[in-house]
């Protein structure tokens, strides 16, 4: 097992270094922060509406806590409605360390108190699952946000969560390049407030880059967007050939979640 968990930590230390690209300065820029930035987990449960209340406690009263005992934390979770017949809610787990979402899982099984109170989850029948899958995505910060903001949660608010996906490694470095050098700042000046800024380095539609914004409510959302569309600064940036989305931005991803009542973020 401790060779295992070695082989797991030379693989995701390998992911952090290699976000593959011919051009070394551009892979210096993106990992000259790797000792210092924060890393995240997106862990997304597709289920069935009538299971989600059994989802909720789990993690409200088991996972959430146990990761608080372990000094990792926050832990937002936000539900998404994609059809009558099923929903989604995700996670946004925030490490402080590159090895702590690889250990997660087996020091869970060492936590007395969260095998007690994960005992209705974790003991369900093939014939009756509480959900149909997990999708995991790990994410390393950007030197632009090398770590999280956490809202205030004692207020209504909404997350926007956004995934931009490049045709290559090189694409995507170029992507982080126009974050780190100028969008972040014009996003806050125009009422776009980012929690995080994380380029994906384990998971589905790699490379991307996936960031997340809050907002008061839907309306103060799109009056936000509707500025940044019009910010001069945006407009110059836009106009530059080498970051022109159809050079660099293959598809784009564009979720509105909702926080859980016991949501962290």
């Amino acid at each position: 097992m401790k060779h295992s968990r070695s082989f797991l930590t030379l693989l995701l230390s390998a992911a952090l270094l290699c976000v593959l690209t011919p051009k070394a300065p551009i892979l210096a820029a993106s990992t000259a922060t790797t000792a210092s930035r924060e890393y995240y987990e997106l862990r997304t449960y597709t289920l069935k509406p009538e299971k989600l209340p059994l989802l909720d406690e789990y993690l409200e009263k088991a996972f959430i806590p146990a990761l608080k005992r372990l000094g990792i934390g926050p832990v937002g979770a936000f539900s998404e409605s994609i059809s009558p017949e099923k929903t989604a809610l995700t996670l946004l787990i925030v490490f402080q360390s590159a090895d702590q979402p690889l250990t997660l899982a087996q020091r869970l099984t060492q936590d007395p108190a969260y095998l007690s109170a994960a005992a209705p989850y974790l003991n369900a029948v093939a014939a009756d699952p509480v959900y149909e899958r997990i999708e995991s995505n790990i994410l390393g910060a950007i030197s632009g946000m090398p770590s999280f903001a956490a809202p205030d949660t004692s207020k209504p608010r909404l997350l926007n969560l956004r995934i931009y996906e490049s045709h290559n490694e090189r694409a995507a470095l170029k992507k982080q390049e126009m974050f780190n050098t100028a969008e972040i700042a014009i996003f806050r000046k125009v009422g776009l407030t980012p929690v995080l800024f994380g380029e994906s380095l384990t998971g589905s539609s790699r490379p991307n880059l996936t960031y997340m914004l809050v907002f008061n409510d839907e309306e103060a959302r799109k009056t936000a967007w509707n500025t940044f569309r019009t910010n001069p600064d945006w407009l110059t940036i836009k106009a530059n050939p080498e970051y022109a989305d159809k050079e660099i931005v293959s598809k784009i991803t564009n979720k509105i979640l909702l926080p859980r009542p016991y949501s962290g973020l």
